[in-house]
């Protein structure tokens, strides 16, 4: 999977999807796609890669408590 780093418009090959979905991870591991030799593995923050379309991550990969208020709401009407 390829991501953009939106801070250089770099691509970026995901080598961690495992990290890549984990909301609990900041960071994924990658390497810049560019030139003809294969990139050495670096550490990305999730905040700073989009996807190629310039579409925002999805916030459940980025944000453990992106269902915060749902639940919330949830538990209001139960009781």
């Amino acid at each position: 999977m390829f991501l953009k780093q939106s801070s250089s418009g770099k691509l970026v090959e995901v080598l961690s999807q495992k990290d890549l979905f984990n909301p609990m991870h900041p960071f994924i591991v990658g390497r810049y796609h560019a030139g003809e030799e294969v990139q050495d593995p670096e550490r990305f923050e999730k905040c700073d890669l989009v996807f190629v379309s310039d579409e925002s991550l999805p916030r459940c990969w980025t944000d453990v408590h992106y269902r915060d208020a749902a639940v919330y709401r949830h538990a209001q009407k139960a009781s």
